[in-house]
């Protein structure tokens, strides 16, 4: 496996700040964001559960345009395989 930097978060110093990546063997998205604080947890519990092996995070709006890019990369590799 090996992550396909797509960016950080472009109002951050560069350290310690959201990123997204895409696996390029098998196209998903790989994403670092903030922790979710327990109000923000607290409102996902309503429609489910969170399990041990998954976790609220908070990616800034101001990704989207990263984000676009890394589905659109995803989705380009998706297709390949």
């Amino acid at each position: 496996m090996a992550l396909l930097f797509l960016g950080k978060d472009p109002n951050t110093n560069g350290d310690d700040c959201p990123t997204v990546w895409v696996d390029d063997t098998s196209a998903d998205l790989v994403l670092q964001g903030w922790k979710a604080d327990a109000a923000t947890e607290q409102e996902c519990l309503t429609v489910g559960h969170i399990p041990d092996n998954e976790a609220v995070i908070r990616i800034p709006a101001r990704m989207v345009p990263l984000i676009r890019k890394a589905c659109d990369e995803a989705g380009q590799r998706s297709a390949v395989q």
